[in-house]
């Protein structure tokens, strides 16, 4: 092992509204020895696996990133932000997994809970020791447009609102997939916006989806984020790994000739 070397820590801070809001505040002060990465510039990527917001990226685009930051076989990586509940560390999270990179967490309760608990930031840039980062991207966990069908297993992680359709600040269209279960990813935090034990996790699933979900279960949100987050909680929870449709609604609402479904989901739908 490499000792301290092997522990690194990644500031996902980001804004939607403002994308140069979380580069510009972890220059401020962050977690000591945090490197940065964006959301749009280093998590995302142009439109090739899918045509959503937040693209997914090319394995080669991931491997340069991770080898940027120096991560390596033995690294254990921490992910934080300061999103509730850490949306943008999600989303590492689950890149870094998919790579072939297990050893990755989220820091519960982000920055928030850093400071609350009396530890300090620090406005030193540290510089990576660049390494050659040897993963390979798992398309096992990836569901891709062209695969989505009524048979799947789908489940939407924006909030009720907006999955009922009743509102759309974003995407062209309002609505849902057809034949999709609505689990608010916001339902997996508990106070002070920390992820709920994983009794209460398991809980929530079954109370949102009448069922567990499962290595079948297919996650998506707006744009391929907030359903890392969803997919953390499952793994949290002690259930099989799911997949993600990063493409999520802003991909699938941009046809108008695509199905869409409003209001609460169907009786139907919900049995298994």
């Amino acid at each position: 092992m490499r000792g301290a070397a092997a522990l690194t820590v990644i500031d996902c801070r980001f804004d939607l509204a403002d994308p140069a809001a979380g580069e510009a505040a972890y220059r401020s002060g962050h977690l000591p020895g945090a490197f940065y990465v964006h959301l749009d510039r280093d998590l995302s990527g142009p439109p090739i696996t899918d045509h959503g917001r937040h693209p997914l990226p090319t394995p080669r685009q991931l491997i340069a990133v991770f080898s940027r930051l120096g991560i390596h076989p033995e690294s254990q990586v921490v992910a934080y932000d300061a999103l509730s509940g850490g949306l943008a560390a999600a989303r590492l999270w689950w890149l870094l997994r998919n790579m072939g990179h297990p050893q990755v967490a989220v820091l519960d309760g982000g920055i928030k809970a850093w400071r609350d608990h009396g530890f300090g930031l620090d406005a030193t840039l540290p510089a990576p020791v660049a390494t050659e980062f040897p993963g390979q991207f798992h398309h096992a966990h990836v569901v891709t447009l062209a695969r989505i069908t009524p048979a799947l297993s789908l489940v939407d992680a924006r909030d009720p609102g907006r999955y009922r359709g009743e509102h759309e600040p974003i995407d062209p269209r309002a609505g849902h997939i057809p034949g999709a279960r609505n689990h608010f990813w916001r339902t997996s935090l508990g106070p002070h916006d920390v992820l709920l034990e994983p009794d209460l996790l398991r809980e929530a699933f079954r109370t949102s989806l009448g069922t567990l979900p499962n290595a079948a279960t297919v996650h998506y949100c707006g744009s391929g984020v907030s359903a890392c987050h969803n997919v953390l909680a499952q793994v949290h929870a002690g259930l099989p790994e799911p997949r993600v449709y990063c493409g999520s609604w802003s991909e699938w609402s941009r046809d108008p000739q695509r199905p869409l479904a409003l209001g609460p989901e169907s009786v139907l739908n919900r049995q298994e």
